[in-house]
């Protein structure tokens, strides 16, 4: 079937009104500080709890399937273990995640961002690394590997450099330093206008073994 000029121009106006009508950019979600609060008290559920008393899944996503308030942007890593949702013991529409090996942003990273906020209502961005995470000890063991890999451990190389001579271990405060650089970049290069400052920007740092999330203060 062939669409004629005027049929796209109606479409795309149709489109465009309804992303206007489902911003909401002057409200916020939830406001900086009390997200940061809901997310600590959800790690302290997950890490203290030895059941999960699990989620309404059905009646959330009835909720929220026709607009969505996320009170939190994760910039999370891809690591199987590290699911925002699950360690923060949230549910569907509760945050809004990135997620890359090493919780790297680039420019898709950035835009999700901005669109969160400006359209969405969110004004909290964590950054969250973990403990062993495998991008930057590949960044520590080089600064090249094969494939696709090498871009990861490229990105990575500059907190392994900074990290360098520091104490204790030396892992540990590379993945410390990649999680303060990454939030650097999101505070210099994130686009969000007027809204920018209500907007918070937190790095944590998850431990496999005791399920806590450490915060560093912003």
């Amino acid at each position: 079937m062939k669409l004629h000029r005027g049929n796209l121009t109606l479409i795309f106006a149709f489109a465009l009104t309804g992303w206007a009508i489902a911003a909401d950019p002057s409200t916020p979600a939830v406001g900086a500080d009390d997200a940061l609060a809901r997310l600590k008290a959800g790690n302290e559920r997950f890490a203290n709890s030895k059941i999960s008393a699990g989620k309404p899944v059905a009646a959330r996503r009835a909720e929220t399937a026709q607009e969505q308030h996320p009170f939190a942007i994760v910039v999370g890593c891809a690591d199987s273990r590290t699911a925002p949702e699950i360690i923060f013991d949230q549910s569907i529409g509760d945050l809004f995640v990135i997620r890359t090996a090493g919780n790297l942003v680039d420019d898709y990273a950035l835009g999700s961002i901005e669109y969160a906020v400006g359209h969405l209502g969110t004004r909290l961005i964590v950054v969250l690394g973990h403990a062993r995470c495998g991008a930057v000890k590949a960044a520590l063991g080089g600064d090249s590997a094969p494939g696709h890999v090498n871009s990861l451990v490229r990105d990575i190389q500059p907190a392994v450099t900074a990290a360098k001579g520091k104490d204790g271990d030396a892992l540990a405060n590379a993945i410390h330093e990649n999680d303060a650089q990454v939030g650097a970049k999101i505070r210099k290069q994130a686009q969000l206008g007027e809204f920018a400052s209500q907007v918070r920007i937190v790095e944590g740092y998850y431990d496999l073994d005791t399920g806590k999330v450490e915060w560093t203060a912003k």
